[in-house]
């Protein structure tokens, strides 16, 4: 199979050829592979390689899943993979080895999915770019100057790179979503619970954090959610139960929805040019849809709300951390993590059990507040982010770490707002700067009700198709 044809291919379409066996599991992956070893010393995403075990295990024979012989690739974060490395971008995870697999392993390799390595992510994804010291930066395919965003930056360029058509990601304040809107893919964050955390956790960072794909195509996101998503025994909770199949929802028609459009960022302020013109030009195309869209907002306190989110987070790093440091045998050093991570850290440590509980209900009021809102209206129109994709080295975890903080608090738009509302929220790749860096359009919908997102993108995608547009690397 030849580059230019695989590209052609979403993971749907690859499993369909595959299936009617006009090309084998082995040549798709050989390909895969291929662009890969073509790519990767330019943009840096692939940061483990699984090669020969994939190639036994297609050997060895796949399950006949719905995706039987699609490559895939693991962010290398908190999702294991038995006898494989995960360094979740940090040198204290260097000889980390997993004795176990994740659930979210077991059900993608029951779907037939081909895993061939991990994707580089951030230091403990602690950050909206992916320059993690151990690994050196990510680069933006469009531009190799540029980000392309995080925490599952290496994701989304491999993906957009050509690589393969889908890949793991996760998004605990929108590293699913900033990624997708810096590298022209389509990123869904589900609802929260929707895939499940076991057998490691109950919930990540409190339920902030959610796993899912990064994808060129809408129906490969809803094609991995009903194939990945549902609980496991012990789960704590679970995200209601989807009246159908994701992908059966694409093929029903679309219905007449409601939107509010917001036009001004987390902190209240007008909205960098680009960012406007991608959400008008998303309110205009919904619009010609027959969509009713109104400029109006949920009159949440984002400003307010992002500490609280932080404070979640930090209590959970420096859980995280004391881990791994006990299991070291070996006390908490600051060389071991990068200057950022350690500040983190140190502020988890102050965090009191009342502080946390005062977090967590905080974040609950606020999902209540967007439940209420979101009964007047179907979907929450918005940019993903405060700009374009900035330069690599802008968001430095290693420098000061207040300036750190102020550009991520800044450059942070509404992602963090659905992660702590728990709704499912999508970056949809509907507009491109004059310099040909993509601004992804934000769209959030109710608790529970990723069918409605998804029926719009699928719309969107209809509309305004971007699959063919990719960068010349």
């Amino acid at each position: 199979m030849h580059f230019d044809e695989y590209r052609k291919h979403d993971a749907t379409a690859l499993a369909a050829l595959i299936a009617k066996r006009e090309v084998s599991p082995a040549e798709v992956l050989e390909t895969a592979i291929a662009r890969a070893e073509q790519v990767n010393p330019a943009i840096n995403a692939i940061v483990h390689k699984q090669y020969e075990r994939a190639r036994k295990e297609i050997a060895a024979g796949l399950p006949g899943g719905p995706l039987a012989g699609v490559p895939y690739l693991i962010k290398d974060l908190a999702f294991l993979d038995k006898g494989e490395p995960a360094r979740l971008g940090s040198s204290l995870f260097n000889d980390y080895v997993a004795d176990h697999d994740s659930a979210y392993l077991t059900r993608c390799r029951k779907a037939g999915l081909v895993i061939f390595g991990r994707t580089s992510t951030p230091e403990f994804g602690l950050n909206p770019t992916t320059e993690a010291r151990l690994y050196g930066p990510t680069r933006n395919p469009w531009n190799l100057e540029h980000s392309p965003g995080g925490s599952s930056g290496g994701a989304a360029a491999a993906v957009i790179a050509g690589v393969l058509p889908v890949a793991h990601a996760t998004d605990g304040g929108g590293s699913i979503r900033i990624p997708a809107a810096q590298c022209g893919l389509f990123g869904l964050k589900p609802t929260r619970a929707r895939i499940s955390m076991a057998p490691d956790a109950g919930e990540g960072w409190g339920g902030l954090s959610v796993g899912h794909v990064v994808s060129r195509s809408v129906r490969d996101s809803a094609l991995m959610l009903d194939c990945t998503a549902g609980t496991e025994p012990g789960d704590p909770y679970a995200a209601p139960t989807p009246e159908r199949p994701f992908v059966e929802e694409l093929k029903r028609p679309a219905k007449k929805l409601k939107i509010a459009m917001m036009l001004q960022d987390h902190r209240g302020a007008k909205l960098h040019p680009e960012c406007e013109k991608a959400v008008r030009g998303a309110a205009k195309l919904c619009a010609s849809l027959g969509h009713i869209v109104e400029e109006t907002d949920p009159k949440l306190d984002l400003a307010a709300l992002r500490p609280l989110n932080a404070t979640i987070a930090a209590a959970n790093v420096a859980r995280n951390l004391g881990l791994r440091w006990r299991a070291l045998g070996r006390d908490p050093n600051p060389a071991d993590v990068e200057r950022g991570t350690w500040a983190v850290y140190q502020r988890g440590l102050k965090v009191t059990g009342v502080q946390y509980v005062e977090a967590m209900a905080a974040i609950h009021a606020a999902g209540r507040r967007m439940a209420a809102f979101l009964s007047s209206f179907d979907v929450i129109l918005s940019t993903v982010l405060a700009g374009p994709p900035p330069k690599l080295g802008y968001l430095d975890q290693n420098g000061d770490p207040a300036v750190f903080a102020e550009r991520v608090n800044a450059y942070l738009s509404v992602t963090p707002l659905h992660n702590a509302t728990g709704t499912p929220a999508m970056s949809v790749p509907l507009h491109w700067t004059t310099d040909g860096l993509p601004v992804g359009v934000h769209f959030a919908g109710r608790y529970g009700e990723e069918a409605t997102l998804l029926r719009l993108a699928a719309q969107l995608e209809q509309a305004q198709p971007w699959f063919d547009r990719v960068p010349a690397l």
